[in-house]
């Protein structure tokens, strides 16, 4: 689902106008939609991906939507490819108000044949990497004393998932991490929170067979796979100004696990 800026009302545009958002592997799927709606609320958006071709792709075409939009390359499991993404932010803007750690993968398989190397990976691109983002953009966001910091969780992470002990393990380790940086940062008026989306419309989850599909959905109290959009919801309330809420996880579910 496409947001755009013109489809939101003006007062609505002015929720984050001016502020800067970094979005880690937004070039398609949950973060594009975050960076959309970001965007059509006034953020100027960084969308960062790890392929070169899809992160300035999708910069050109959210800046066709009109709003300020850039692409920035970036690999989050590297240091130096991180410092490179906050120095361009901070020097094409000058600040840095909300982070969403987004970028992730899958190798699912059950524990006794997933290899040392389906582990490693999963917890180096889904939770390690939040870690050394969000270390790099606290830096900048210190000096502001101000910012939202919202990281991209699983239902899988609250409450594990068959076949997923990586990425069972790396979802709630960031929901550990969203906990500890909240507490850690309250006093420089930063939040930081987590959305724990369930089972979602993306590329991954087409995958699936329909057989799957409906044990899934099966288990939805709504009946339906979520959207992108719904998530992307999620994070726009976390990222408004004036929040009082901080250290929180929210599952944004279908009803997936009442």
């Amino acid at each position: 689902m496409t947001t755009n800026v013109m489809a939101v009302r003006e007062d609505e545009q002015k929720k984050l106008k001016d502020k800067v958002a970094v979005i880690t592997g937004s070039g398609r799927g949950i973060g594009r939609a975050i960076a959309e709606v970001l965007l059509a609320h006034g953020a100027k958006v960084v969308i960062s991906d790890i392929n070169e071709e899809t992160c300035n792709k999708t910069a050109q075409e959210l800046k066709s939507q009109g709003g300020e939009a850039i692409g920035v390359v970036c690999d989050v499991t590297k240091n130096e490819s991180i410092e490179t993404l906050v120095e361009k932010v901070v020097k094409e803007w000058g600040r840095i108000d909300v982070l969403v750690n987004n970028a992730g993968i899958t190798r699912d398989n059950l524990i006794m044949r997933m290899s040392d190397d389906e582990w490693a990976a999963v917890i180096e691109t889904n939770l390690t990497s939040a870690f050394k983002v969000s270390k790099a953009v606290l830096k900048v966001m210190s000096k502001q004393k101000s910012g939202r910091i919202i990281n991209i969780a699983s239902t899988s992470g609250v409450h594990g998932n068959f076949g997923q002990a990586n990425y069972a393990s790396a979802k709630c380790g960031l929901i550990g991490l969203t906990k500890t940086i909240a507490l850690e940062y309250a006093s420089r008026n930063i939040t930081c929170n987590a959305i724990a989306p369930g089972f979602i419309d993306t590329d991954m989850t087409r995958k699936l067979s329909e057989e799957i599909i409906k044990k899934i959905l099966d288990r939805v109290a709504l009946g339906r796979m979520g959207t992108p959009d719904d998530i992307a919801q999620g994070v726009l309330f976390f990222a408004g100004p004036g929040s009082y809420v901080t250290g929180q996880v929210l599952e944004v579910s279908g009803g997936l696990y009442t």
